[in-house]
């Protein structure tokens, strides 16, 4: 049987805080009626017979509060862009001028605000998840080291009850995350 590896509650902190740095990550995609660039990060373009993101076939500029200003690079690439963008369901609608697209952040709608709360609510149970996995993860490990004799039982509850409260604080981050989002989404 292989060794089990020894328990670093630092490596433990760290995977859950990237749970919420993905978090919020995702909510940048999501719009709130201001201009973002993050708005646009998911997008994929197909350029030169891959598919990429559109940071690298074009730069993204936000001149005013509700316009941003994509800059194609490569002329030839600004129908796939802008079939990329309708495609995205951001519901925005590209305006082009020669290699300049400009994207108008129309004012969201009562019933789209609610479908943006509830896509932010499975983006945070996506991260609560991830958390959840990295605590099984932990508990799993601790279990191990106990059976194999690395660590008493005393020892292995104590780690245990640590990795727990890990997992109790960063769901509580998650929901205030969260929490936030929806009150900037909700906000008319």
């Amino acid at each position: 049987m292989a060794q089990p590896q020894n328990f670093d509650a630092q490596d433990i902190k760290r995977r859950m805080t990237g749970a919420i740095d993905a978090l919020k990550h995702d909510f940048g995609g999501l719009r709130t009626g201001r201009a973002s660039s993050s708005l646009l990060d998911p997008i994929q373009v197909d350029a030169y017979g891959a598919n990429m993101p559109l940071a690298q076939v074009a730069s993204v500029s936000v001149p005013e509060p509700r316009l941003l200003q994509i800059s194609v690079w490569d002329r030839g690439l600004v129908i796939a862009v802008e079939k990329a963008i309708r495609a995205s369901n951001l519901g925005l609608n590209p305006q082009t001028e020669g290699q300049v697209i400009r994207l108008r952040m129309p004012d969201l709608t009562q019933d789209r605000r609610k479908e943006l709360v509830k896509v932010a609510h499975q983006y945070a149970e996506k991260a609560r998840i991830a958390v959840r996995n990295v605590r099984r993860d932990g508990m799993d490990l601790l279990k191990q080291l106990e059976k194999a004799h690395l660590m008493s039982e005393d020892e292995q509850k104590k780690k245990a009850d640590d990795v727990q409260k890990m997992t109790d604080d960063t769901i509580k981050d998650i929901e205030q995350v969260l929490k936030h989002k929806e009150q900037e989404i909700m906000q008319v």
